[in-house]
């Protein structure tokens, strides 16, 4: 087998296996629903709000 035949053979299976995966991801995403898409953001706005207040510089720091 020539060497461009391998490079093809290497690429039609690395798009394949993207593939796989976007149809993974696609599937777990389309499971859920409005509202549970909606408690995981406030969820995560949350945590990053959370997350911000504790690391914002003390004005007693200087």
């Amino acid at each position: 087998m020539k060497w461009w035949k391998v490079v093809g053979l290497a690429a039609f299976a690395g798009v394949a296996a993207g593939g796989v995966l976007i149809a993974k991801d696609e599937r777990r995403r389309a499971a859920y629903t409005s509202d549970e898409v909606r408690d995981r953001l406030h969820a995560r706005l949350a945590e990053s709000a959370a997350w911000a207040a504790d690391t914002t510089p003390d004005d007693d720091a200087e």
